[in-house]
């Protein structure tokens, strides 16, 4: 049986303008659903699950389907794409119905709590080498509607200060490495900004390993001019939208519409769009309320990782525990990759059912948190008994 905070829940559906009903003050298990015997029990597991992606109806896997390829294949926004972010915002969901319950309690099944699962997790890791990778927004920091305000909180940078001392650890993320690093404000970790385009190594700190290479890493340099450019493009063909940031992220671009009225996100939508088609160097991709616009280059978060654990001397070590968490879409693209390596984990941190290729969950930075405390703690205490053997 998987535990599951209900007052928690309770508190933010009530942020969220959420119908709570009596049917939520439950502790998840498979009684009562049909099919009961199709759900696995996790807790029983001794190693990290490998469970199919997902927690979505067919109606939505078709859905979000469909909007990939489009995005893919460069469509233009449609109502479609709209009616996706309204389904996938919490503020629009009026109630709990039976089968949102069942979706929510087999998707938590599928995507159990890391905390819950920490015995198992730590267990599967035993000989081997741990290496963090943790996104920014919305897994160190809170989502805030002004970017240049996700701040993380002291609390949160000791916690990634510790951890750094006993693993190796990166931050990935959307954001200009520089602008990341001004708000993490930490020498001692790799730092891979503008979605792994832009990779730097700790200026202070020990190695980890023997084969560690000095980083300093951009695969996409030669678009810079360009993304300058259409940066400024943007600035402009955006300013009639209210609510409407645009972020130069160095080595890409980030349109936040977080403050922007409901009806106005496909206008915007299409106003990118007819930019970004002027420039076939550049794609674009849907992320957390926000339009990221990339070079055309095979290079991700995915990418990023391996290219991190190759410079850590870890790239064809059958020794290493790489965990990656993060919140956004743009993370799906590492925790694929930790998929196909069948090597480590990725946690999604999310307080709703999402797609995922994950294998955990946690719910907020909060929890984030915590699992980055608890996993000091459990190594530090693992080298002080290995020690009294001595």
């Amino acid at each position: 049986m998987v535990s599951f905070n209900i007052e928690a829940e309770r508190e933010n559906m009530a942020n969220q303008n959420v119908l709570i009903v009596d049917a939520f003050n439950l502790t998840l298990s498979t009684e009562g659903l049909p099919n009961p015997s199709i759900y696995s029990i996790a807790s029983q597991q001794k190693r990290p699950p490998v469970v199919p992606c997902g927690g979505y109806t067919n109606k939505k896997k078709i859905m979000l389907q469909n909007l990939e390829t489009n995005a893919a294949a460069g469509a233009r926004p449609n109502n479609c794409w709209v009616e996706s972010i309204r389904a996938s915002s919490p503020t629009h969901m009026k109630s709990i119905t039976p089968s949102l319950l069942e979706e929510k309690r087999a998707w938590i099944i599928r995507h159990p709590s890391a905390l819950d699962m920490f015995h198992e997790i730590t267990e599967a890791s035993k000989g081997k080498q741990i290496v963090m990778f943790l996104d920014y927004d919305g897994t160190l920091s809170p989502i805030v509607e002004n970017p240049d305000r996700a701040f993380m909180s002291g609390k949160m940078r000791r916690a990634v200060r510790q951890l750094a001392k006993y693993f190796p650890t990166a931050i990935v993320t959307g954001r200009c490495r520089d602008k990341v690093y001004d708000f993490v404000k930490l020498a001692e970790l790799y730092y891979a900004g503008s979605h792994g385009m832009d990779i730097k190594g700790p200026t202070k700190g020990l190695k980890y390993n023997q084969k560690s290479k000095v980083v300093n890493f951009q695969p996409a340099s030669e678009f810079l001019p360009l993304i300058d450019k259409v940066y400024k493009v943007l600035v402009e063909k955006t300013k009639s939208t209210p609510g409407a940031r645009v972020e130069n992220n160095k080595f890409c671009i980030s349109v936040h519409f977080r403050c922007v009225d409901e009806k106005k996100w496909n206008d915007l939508a299409q106003k990118v769009k007819e930019v970004v088609n002027e420039y076939p160097q550049l794609n674009w991709r849907q992320g957390r309320m926000v339009m990221e616009i990339r070079p055309k280059i095979e290079w991700d978060k995915g990418k990023a990782l391996e290219f991190l654990l190759e410079c850590l001397g870890f790239a064809d070590c059958s020794n290493v525990f790489p965990v990656y968490i993060g919140d956004d879409t743009t993370d799906e693209d590492a925790f694929k990759i930790l998929r196909k390596r069948e090597q480590g984990f990725g946690i999604l941190v999310s307080k709703f059912p999402k797609k995922t290729s994950a294998s955990y969950s946690l719910r907020e930075p909060d929890e984030v948190m915590d699992f980055l405390q608890k996993l000091v703690r459990w190594k530090r205490d693992s080298a002080d008994t290995t020690k009294s053997k001595v």
